[in-house]
């Protein structure tokens, strides 16, 4: 249940492949010393399901999609390449990935990894696409500050009431 009202067992099996996925990526990320955070606010109005930084100060963001509806039916994810230098899609294993080869999806920029709770593999490396340095450093703190307020509403759940 989220805010008391109950999901639909179809959304909560989405949510549960899509956290699936997300746990793999991370574990991949974190061999390569890339370390993230799930759903990232941006200043877009936007949610990255991923969003994290690797060794060298790049950002690189996952847009997961679980089911085939989702995946074509998403018209913002484009909004999400103004916030990081490198931008994937992370796929569960069963979802067929022929689409992803054709423009609409970019793939000449975006990367590609397919995902389970276990593991995941990335199948093409996104293109680093350098964000603007003022640009980097922005989204850089905002993804600390969000990073430190929910390490710190662990320790105390009443902190959270004062970070908006």
């Amino acid at each position: 249940m989220a805010s008391g009202v109950p999901i639909p067992a179809s959304q909560d099996d989405e949510l549960k492949a899509a956290q699936a996925v997300a746990r793999g990526i991370c574990r991949l990320f974190a061999r390569n010393d890339i370390w993230c955070l799930a759903e990232m606010p941006l200043r877009s109005n936007r949610r990255a399901d991923l969003m994290g930084i690797d060794a060298k100060g790049q950002l690189v963001i996952v847009e997961i999609k679980v089911s085939r509806a989702d995946l074509l039916g998403d018209a913002k994810w484009t909004d999400y390449l103004d916030h990081c230098d490198r931008f994937y899609w992370g796929l569960a294993p069963h979802l067929d990935r022929a689409c992803m080869e054709t423009e609409a999806f970019l793939p000449e920029r975006c990367g590609l990894i397919v995902a389970d709770g276990y593991d995941a593999e990335i199948l093409r490396p996104a293109a680093t696409v350098p964000l603007p340095a003022a640009r980097r450093k922005a989204e850089v703190e905002r993804l600390a500050r969000a990073a430190l307020r929910r390490q710190l509403g662990l320790i105390d759940p009443k902190l959270s009431d004062w970070s908006r």
